[in-house]
C-alpha cells in the first residue's frame, strides 16, 4: 500500500490537461414506469427501440442503448470510452456484466404480459477478452432459453463489430406480479 506521501506526490504530478468532462442527460424514469404499468413487456421494449419511450437512465450513464427487441430476444449497442476504464486501462468488467444483465433481463421482459414483472435471482458472467475504447461498437444479445410459469432462464453474448466474443453469461429470473 502506498504511503500518504507517495499518494500526495502522485496527485501533484497529475497534469491539469489530464482532466476530462462528460455530461449525462436522461429522461424522468417515471415515464417508463407509467408506460410499463399497463403494457406488455415486448410492447414497452419496442416503444423504446422506436424512440416513442426513452431509454432507461442507466443507458445514458454507461453509454449503451436498446436497439432491437423481439419475442424472447433483445440487442443492446454500446460504444465504449475511456470514461469506463478501470485503473488497468481497460473497460471495467462491470460494464460487460451490466450489458449482459440488461440484454438478458430485457429478453425475459419481452415475454411478460401486462400484469407481470420479473426479478433476477441468479446472474453468471464470464469475461473472455479485454475491452478497450478502441475495440469499437459492442453488441449485447440476449435470448430466453426456457420460459416456465415462475422461472425464466436466458443467455447473453457480448461481441464486437467483428463478431469476436468478449463476454457471455446466463441468468435466472423469477416472474412476479406487478405492483
Amino acid at each position: 500500500m502506498a504511503s500518504n506521501g507517495t499518494l500526495a506526490a502522485m496527485s501533484s504530478a497529475i497534469s491539469p490537461d489530464a482532466a476530462r468532462t462528460r455530461t449525462t442527460t436522461w429522461s424522468d424514469p417515471r415515464i417508463l414506469l407509467d408506460a410499463f404499468a399497463g403494457m406488455p413487456g415486448l410492447e414497452l421494449l419496442q416503444g423504446i427501440v422506436a424512440g416513442a419511450l426513452p431509454q432507461a437512465p442507466i443507458s445514458h450513464t454507461m453509454g449503451f442503448a436498446l436497439v432491437a427487441a423481439g419475442p424472447g430476444e433483445t440487442r443492446f449497442r454500446c460504444l465504449p470510452g475511456e470514461f469506463l476504464y478501470n485503473p488497468q486501462g481497460t473497460v471495467h468488467g462491470g460494464v460487460a456484466a451490466t450489458l449482459l444483465d440488461s440484454c438478458m433481463g430485457a429478453a425475459v421482459m419481452s415475454t411478460l404480459d401486462a400484469e407481470s414483472a420479473y426479478t433476477t435471482t441468479q446472474l453468471s458472467i464470464s469475461l473472455v477478452r479485454p475491452i478497450l475504447a478502441d475495440t469499437g461498437e459492442l453488441f449485447a444479445d440476449g435470448k430466453v432459453v426456457h420460459r416456465g410459469g415462475r422461472l425464466v432462464t436466458a443467455e447473453g453474448k457480448l461481441t464486437d463489430a467483428k463478431g469476436r466474443l468478449l463476454a457471455h453469461g446466463t441468468t435466472c429470473c423469477m416472474i412476479i406480479p406487478r405492483g
